[in-house]
This record gives C-alpha cells, structure tokens and sequence, in this order.
C-alpha cells in the first residue's frame, strides 16, 4: 500500500529529527492525522456491498454495440429558460413578385418553383398584344435574389399588368415566430436568445434573437407572438416549418450540470451511469438529487462532482444491461492481480483458507483470531500511535527535569 509506506517513511524522518518537546509533539499530530487517514483510506477500499449490484461491466464490443459515450461533469454557466411553441416565417419585407407593365402572353418561362436565383436574373420573356412582324417582347427580371416559392405563369398564358407571374422569397434571414404565454411575456425583452430546435432537422441547432412582439395577443390560447430573427445562411429553414424553443431568462455561474439525456429513471428515482475510475468499461450507477432543468441540461444538486465521467448516448440501454457481458468478479480480478469474491470484495482469510491458499503464518494468525485485515491494521496502527505518545511524554519530563532546578539548589552569589 503507497499510502502505507509514506507513513512509515514519515514516522522515521520525524522522530529521528526530534530534539525537544516541542518538536517531538509536532510530529507526532502529523503522525496521528496521518494515521488515521490511513484507516479511512483502507476501509475505503473495502467493497460497498451494493457495488455489485449497481456495477454494469461489458467487454469491448458491448461498448460498441452500445455506442456509449461520455461527458466530463463541470461546472457552467447554466441558463434558466422557458419552453415555447411556433413556426418559422419569411420576413415580408424580403419577398417580392413578378409581374408584366403591358398586357401579352408568356412566351417563355427561364425559372421554376424552388430555384434559387439571383437578382436581375430573366425570370419570363413576354409577348405583346401589339401588332408587329414578330410582335415586340420584353423580358421580366428577378427584382431581388431567393427561392422561387410560388409560380402563376404557363406557356401561352395571356398576362395582365395586374397579376403576379411569380413570387421571390429571400431565406437568408427569417422569423422564427414563439407563442409565450401572456404571463411570461413580460420577462422577455429585445435582444433575449433562444436556442430553437425543428421536427424537421432533428440534428441541427440554431440560435435567434428577439425582434419584437405581435400586434396583438391570442385570445383563445392566451399567448403572445414574440419574433425571433434568425440567419439562415444555409438556406435549410422554409416557412412554416414547426419550431420549439428554449428562451433564455436568465443565467448562474458555476453551476455543476449534465446534458439531459444522461439523466435516466423515475421522477422519484433519478440516477446516471458514471465510468468506473478502477475498472476499464465498467459503469457505476450513481443516484443525483436535480436542480433546474432547461432544454439541454439539467442542475446536479449532489451526488456528482466535476471530473466525473457521465454516460450520455447509451445510458438508456445500460439500464437495461443487467450486470453487463463481464462479471464484476472478472473485472476485478484482471485489474488487481488476485482474486476477489463474487460480490466485487477481497477475500476474507476465512475463504482464502477455505479455497486452499497457503498465505503463510500472518494471515493464519488472522483466521485464528477471527480478525479481518481492516481490524487488523487498525490495531497496528493505533498500536503505533500509542506507543509514539508514550515517547512524547517520557521526552517531555526529562526535559521538564533537566531544565528544574533542585529545591535545596543555593542561588550563585558573585564575588567581590
């Protein structure tokens, strides 16, 4: 045990290096303290009789089969939110139509619904009704550039200066338009972020910020729009598509917190899966007690601490694995070198003895006296506490009597 021999290292150099009372007495606290670590550090290696039944332990390929990943736990900046329904629009101010000054016929069509084409781009060539050998034409261009999102024109359809041919959406920005109820509407001002998710584009996450409110409340659902501009350089977002949003109240620092999808169990019972820190693919059920939650994490209160290793993708399965593919016994057994009972802790002197190992007279003496080896290194310890007490005291009265003078001593006079 390094622990062990770091004491006992330390017990030699400080008793050797004492030379009074007061350095004697110093040490030896250390050496108490020190001591009783010890003790803690070795119970604490003793097995928790519940590790086996909440240790999932699997080979190799279960951790692929399982696609398990993990996160690190640490502390952030955790953002309180509110959830929130919409759709996504187009911003009338980027929408434009194309239509004929003269009245005619379309002779030619050069854009389709859903092509994306650019400002002044020939869209429709038409034909006029006046008379000429051929008729004179004029050509209708693109007034902005964008997405053709609807289209009136055919081939030889006569045309009037009061129809739209066609219609041109720019989707490089676009509104992302929230229903928030009326009491919560008051929390939000222009410039709140909110992170917003699509049914349509699952794997994909996009951040807008609030423009403005609607004009008006809906008074059968009791919500009140609130727009949200949103850039849209890839072009992937079209109107109408629904939208669910997550709008940022407020923010706490240093805040410990996992991703959502960690969390597994009941309402009464949460708990996540954390990577053994021993054992190599082996999974530790570990009960949290939750704070606040929002759309991507949620708070740890206790029950884990920055540095723990969380299972996010295939936790949920994991709660379903039993004991894993590899026994906890095995697991130990590979990582320690010696063998360990079925439950995951060391063997007793008892069962070593019972399964025929010679472990030579110390562990003998133990099987006869009916002590476990945590007892027994307590004794010794506390043995060695006490005996380096025994030195301080004997250490201390010979000082105390060497620096007493005696009763009948006659004080020195000088002489003249």
């Amino acid at each position: 045990m390094p622990f062990l021999s770091y004491i006992l290292h330390f017990i030699a150099s400080a008793t050797s290096a004492c030379s009074g009372c007061v350095q004697t007495q110093r040490p030896i606290l250390h050496i108490a303290f020190l001591l009783t670590m010890a003790n803690i550090s070795f119970a604490a290696e003793k097995a928790n009789p519940q590790r086996a039944v909440n240790t999932v332990v699997l080979d190799e390929n279960g951790v692929k089969n399982l696609k398990i990943e993990t996160v690190e736990t640490e502390e952030t900046d955790f953002e309180e939110t509110i959830f929130s329904l919409g759709r996504i629009e187009s911003i009338p101010e980027k929408r434009a139509v194309v239509s004929s000054r003269i009245p005619g016929r379309v002779i030619e069509i050069k854009a389709s619904v859903g092509d994306l084409i650019e400002a002044g781009a020939e869209v429709v060539k038409i034909e006029s009704r006046q008379a000429g050998d051929p008729p004179p034409s004029v050509v209708l261009k693109a007034p902005l550039g964008g997405l053709v999102s609807s289209s009136e024109s055919r081939l030889g359809q006569p045309v009037e200066p009061d129809k739209a041919l066609l219609e041109i959406t720019d989707l490089s920005e676009v509104f992302a338009v929230a229903r928030v109820p009326e009491h919560l509407a008051g929390k939000l001002k222009p410039g709140t972020i909110a992170h917003i998710r699509l049914s349509a584009l699952p794997d994909e996450k996009f951040e807008g910020t609030l423009l403005r409110f609607g004009t008006a409340a809906d008074k059968e659902s009791g919500t009140l729009d609130a727009v949200f501009r949103l850039p849209n350089p890839s072009l992937t977002l079209r109107p109408d598509m629904r939208a669910e949003f997550s709008i940022v109240l407020s923010k706490r620092e240093g805040i410990v917190s996992i991703p959502r999808q960690a969390l597994q169990g009941d309402v009464l019972d949460r708990f996540v899966y954390v990577e053994d820190f021993d054992l190599k693919n082996a999974f530790v059920k570990a009960p949290v007690v939750l704070g606040a939650q929002n759309d991507r994490f949620v708070e740890i209160v206790s029950g884990l601490l920055p540095g723990d290793k969380v299972v996010t993708r295939g936790a949920y399965s994991l709660a379903f694995a039993g004991k894993g593919s590899v026994s906890l016994k095995e697991a130990l057994d590979a990582a320690h070198g010696h063998e360990h009972a079925a439950d995951g802790s060391e063997l007793t002197p008892e069962q070593k003895a019972g399964k025929g190992h010679d472990h030579g007279n110390e562990h003998g003496h133990g099987a006869e006296l009916g002590m476990s080896t945590l007892t027994l290194f307590s004794l010794a310890t506390n043995g060695l506490l006490v005996i380096l007490l025994v030195v301080a005291m004997l250490r201390r009265s010979k000082n105390d009597s060497d620096t007493v003078p005696p009763r009948n001593a006659q004080p020195k006079t000088e002489a003249h």
